[in-house]
This record gives structure tokens, C-alpha cells and sequence, in this order.
């Protein structure tokens, strides 16, 4: 089933080296999942990853929420530059060492400060975007428009229901994930992350209009119905050093 890593997927993250150093709220996420072939994904990682695998593929993930109370080293909670909505696309890799993570192929925010710190620090693909959420008749509705590229946008929208998953290896193989790997001035590079399990729904995707798939290179995934589609009220997360 789950195929790449040496450790098996786990719901329950293990704890932190050393303190953490900063801290987000992730809120209102709709997790959408499409099964895609290895050899599709394998060009897009930084070096000395590989695609993860579950039941014979990989995964691809767009996966917009909500960003809010960010602190740093202990810092009360970021008025404005630490809140905003995110919509990103991402990808699942293992490491030499076995090690489990993301990778981010684009991350949409609408903090200009943000996305610069965190390009600058991290390396990490943020793009400034106007994003916005608006929440009618038990739908969520995520919006997200680059600046300055009119054919990057995300259209989602989303019902989630009642019915709770728990159990499901599948659903822990795409959720479960305590780390990201990003590439820092051509060294692959290891980020740790700790919250609790995710409290996790099933959920129905009422309308999908996106070209940020087929931008990060799975051009026609966006018409295609997601393989997963998971919804989470949300979890605080904490970062290692």
C-alpha cells in the first residue's frame, strides 16, 4: 500500500528536536488528491528525493485554507501578515534516509510580507495572489487570482459533510505529514512540524475551476475528478528549528 518510505505512515506526529520556533493555526481546509504516475512527479523534486507512493501511485495535492494566528519565538499572535487565505499544490516525497515529507510546487497568499519572507528564508515557491474565502449554505468557497498572471487562478468549491474518517490509511498517507523538504541554494533541506491527529470529514467538491494544477505541470488533472476529496475544521501546528 504505502510504498516509498522505511516508516510506516502514522496519525500521530512524533515529537519535536529541541523547542519550537514558531506556530500557525491551519483552518477551514479542503484537502482534493489526485492519483498520478511516479515518473510525472519525479522531475518536479529537489535532489536526493523521490515520490512517495500508496497503492501503485503518487498523489497530487490542492489544498486551499486558512492561515491565522502565526507567533514566532514565542511572539503573541501576527495581526494582518500572520492571517490569509492559502491555496497550494503540492507533492509527497521520501528522502535517502526514508524520511517522509511534502513539497510545495506553489503556495498563493495574499500577504506580500509573507511571501517574501518566506521566498527569501525558505526558498519556498509563495506567490502573491488575492485569495478570499467566503463561507454560504454550509459551502466553502476559496477564490485565489496571481497578481499579474491572469492564467493562474483557483475556483473551489466545496461542501463538507458529517460523516467522520477515521482509520483510513489512505486519508493518513495524504494528511499525516510532519515535515516539508524545500530546496535552499541547491541543497535539499528538512523542516519539521508538529500538531495533533487531523479531525477529518468526508467532503463533496461541488465546483473546481483551476489552472494552478496544470501551471505546476498536470495539465488536464484539474478536469478530472479528484481520487480524495477531505475536509478538516483544523489543527494548530508548531515548527522545529
Amino acid at each position: 500500500m504505502a510504498g516509498s518510505g522505511t516508516e510506516p505512515i502514522t496519525a500521530v506526529a512524533p515529537p519535536l528536536d529541541g523547542r519550537s520556533v514558531a506556530s500557525q493555526r491551519w483552518s477551514h481546509l479542503v484537502f482534493l488528491h489526485w492519483r498520478v504516475s511516479a515518473e510525472q512527479v519525479a522531475p518536479l523534486l529537489p535532489t536526493g528525493l523521490r515520490p512517495d507512493t500508496f497503492d501503485g501511485s503518487t498523489w497530487v495535492g490542492l489544498i486551499p485554507f486558512v492561515l491565522d494566528r502565526a507567533t514566532v519565538f514565542g511572539s503573541p499572535p501576527v495581526p494582518y501578515f500572520g492571517n490569509f487565505v492559502e491555496v497550494n499544490v503540492r507533492l509527497y516525497a521520501v528522502d535517502e534516509q526514508g524520511r517522509r515529507g511534502v513539497v510545495f510546487v506553489s503556495l498563493e497568499a495574499s500577504r506580500l510580507a509573507a511571501v517574501l519572507a518566506a521566498r527569501a528564508v525558505f526558498s519556498l515557491p509563495y506567490m502573491w495572489s488575492r485569495t478570499t474565502l467566503a463561507r454560504a449554505k454550509g459551502e466553502f468557497r476559496y477564490g485565489s487570482q496571481r497578481h499579474g498572471v491572469p492564467g493562474a487562478r483557483s475556483r473551489i468549491i466545496a461542501r463538507p459533510s458529517t460523516v467522520e474518517v477515521r482509520d483510513d490509511p489512505l486519508a493518513d498517507f495524504l494528511t499525516a505529514r510532519w515535515a516539508l523538504f524545500a530546496s535552499v541554494r541547491g541543497r535539499t533541506i528538512y523542516l519539521r512540524n508538529h500538531h495533533g491527529p487531523w479531525p477529518l470529514f468526508e467532503a463533496e467538491l461541488l465546483s473546481l475551476n483551476d489552472t494552478l494544477l496544470a501551471r505546476a505541470g498536470f495539465a488536464g488533472l484539474a478536469a478530472r475528478a479528484p481520487d480524495s476529496v477531505l475536509y478538516s475544521p483544523g489543527v494548530t501546528t508548531w515548527f522545529g528549528r
